[in-house]
């Protein structure tokens, strides 16, 4: 059995690797910083636990066990529109 410690330790350093590389995609993508932290945010939620854990039984790294969200691209159509004024100016 897996010390819980050592589940512990495996679980934070498969977050911070999450945070650590989408903050980085993301600044590289040209989000400022509170966009880049939501992005690092996303990655730790989105970190596969199963595969953390997985790979702890396995006596291995557990690597890319996180799909890190990609930040929007500034210059594509779907980036984010506001919404059209009403006729009040709102």
């Amino acid at each position: 059995m897996t010390h819980p410690i050592a589940i512990a330790q495996a679980v934070r350093s498969a977050c911070v690797a999450a945070a650590l590389e989408g903050y980085e995609r993301a600044q590289i993508s040209g989000l400022c910083q509170e966009g880049a932290w939501e992005v690092a945010v996303d990655a730790i939620r989105m970190v596969d636990l199963k595969t953390v854990l997985q790979a702890m039984t396995e006596n291995r790294p557990a690597r890319c066990v996180h799909p890190v969200p990609q930040a929007p691209d500034p210059d594509s159509s779907t980036a984010a529109v506001p919404p059209p004024l009403n006729r009040d100016g709102f």
